[in-house]
């Protein structure tokens, strides 16, 4: 039985070890330029681009064709998708699912929504993974990853929402009020899936408590955090070592978001995905 697992880009993840997996890239588009997120994107190229860039910008994701060409020719197909709410990929990977299945009956295809992006979608994907090498039944393992994705959770720290309003998800007069003296705008992916501020903090500092009050209050304990930063590593190392000094049993990853991420987040931000107990 063959079994493969597929995400598109925005999880911030090229590879996985043990596993048959593909990633199929979102684009970032400007009216100068179109930005595929591949291995090859120059991810601090495109960031420094487009903190210049002062025109309209927008994201697409992979079509149905782009799935069915991920999920190549495997016989059991587990597939994790950017929030439905914000992005067209989990609709196109239904699409794709029905078409892969119709064409070929004895197949299966899981997709799954995330209702989120970055680093909670990575600890889905590792979950899937150790699930998959497991060797679990097709629908035991669809049943546990749903239950595992509702047991996590993503939270957000930006310097800037420049992109946000270039690309019509926040009013221009709303971005101006983030990165003036230093405010930060702390939230989370809600419920349904969208991106909800909690609270805009002045200073990176007190932003970095607010990430760990907030983390108390929706649930971690002793589980795992991944923290993906837009080239602010100094921000991602200090916020590690205030969870540590709180969650002493928590266990946190650290690394550097690719293009679509990069592209929300922008240069400074922080995306922090964790389990809650």
């Amino acid at each position: 039985m063959t079994v493969k697992i597929v995400t598109d880009s925005s999880a911030d993840m090229l590879t996985m070890s043990g596993v048959d997996f593909q990633s199929a890239p979102m684009k970032i588009i400007t009216a100068r330029r179109e930005y595929v997120d591949t291995a090859e994107l120059d991810v601090q190229g495109m960031v420094t681009d487009l903190a210049h860039y002062k025109g309209r910008s927008s994201t697409s994701c992979p079509n149905a064709n782009d799935w069915l060409a991920a999920f190549g020719d495997a016989e059991q197909v587990f597939c994790v998708t950017i929030t439905g709410t914000l992005s067209g990929s989990y609709n196109a990977a239904t699409l794709a699912k029905e078409l892969y299945e119709e064409a070929h009956p004895e197949r299966r295809v899981f997709v799954l929504n995330s209702l989120s992006a970055g680093p909670e979608m990575g600890l889905i994907l590792q979950k899937l993974r150790e699930l998959v090498l497991a060797g679990g039944a097709f629908d035991h393992i669809c049943r546990d990853i749903t239950a595992y994705s509702r047991k996590t959770g993503l939270l957000f720290m930006l310097e800037s929402l420049k992109n946000f309003a270039n690309n019509g998800r926040v009013s221009p007069l709303v971005a101006k009020t983030v990165g003036l003296l230093g405010v930060r705008v702390v939230g989370k992916a809600s419920d349904h899936g969208d991106l909800q501020p909690l609270s805009k903090c002045r200073g990176e500092s007190k932003a970095l408590d607010t990430l760990v009050q907030y983390l108390k209050e929706l649930g971690l304990k002793a589980g795992k955090v991944r923290i993906g930063h837009c080239f602010n590593e100094g921000a991602a190392l200090a916020l590690r070592q205030r969870i540590l000094n709180v969650f002493h049993a928590a266990t946190v990853e650290l690394y550097p978001c690719r293009g679509l991420c990069s592209f929300y987040a922008e240069n400074g931000g922080l995306l922090v995905g964790f389990e809650k107990q």
